[in-house]
């Protein structure tokens, strides 16, 4: 199973404050999973940062703009990839899970087809499932600074999408802006 992973919208994995961040932090957790979103890094860099973060294996999508990176004791396969979103299925001994990494795009009505496609993909799964990312709508005002305005139908959308998936909703640890 995988026990820590991160999810982030690094918006470039070559600034060095944000890639030693991210560094220590799987230093510090010992993350079995990293997936980071906008890394704004071609596929030709993808080696280097995979060596130093200590990882054996990855996964990059749409021109970049998702990596996914696992332990080398886990063997992983894509599972299922769309334009929004990279489901990976990671599995080690008798142990398989599906890790979709979402990095959605800002429009609202191409965002209700990723929520319908989860919610198609969640009927038919039966796997244990983490799903994580940038969906860019949030379910509350409060976690909302600058930027457009907070739209409640989006966030009935999203809460929806949740429910039907049956998922469960990760509290996050440190700054509530990021």
């Amino acid at each position: 199973m995988i026990e820590k992973a991160i999810f982030w919208n690094i918006r470039s994995v070559k600034s060095q404050k944000a890639f030693e961040r991210l560094r220590d932090l799987n230093r510090k957790h010992k993350c079995n999973f990293i997936a980071l979103m906008k890394p704004f890094q071609g596929p030709q860099e993808l080696e280097q940062y995979k060596k130093k973060l200590g990882m054996e294996n990855l996964y990059c999508k749409c021109a970049s703009k998702i990596w996914v990176f696992w332990e080398d004791d886990w063997k992983g396969e894509v599972f299922r990839e769309s334009g929004q979103h990279l489901t990976v299925k990671i599995s080690k001994s008798n142990v398989e899970i599906l890790n979709t990494v979402v990095y959605a795009i800002c429009d609202a009505l191409q965002r209700l087809e990723l929520l319908e496609e989860l919610e198609q993909f969640a009927e038919d799964n039966t796997l244990p499932w983490l799903v994580g990312g940038d969906f860019n709508v949030i379910l509350n005002e409060e976690e909302k600074q600058g930027g457009l305005e907070f739209t409640q139908f989006e966030a009935m959308d999203f809460s929806q999408c949740i429910k039907n998936c049956a998922l469960i909703e990760l509290k996050y640890s440190r700054s509530k802006f990021t």
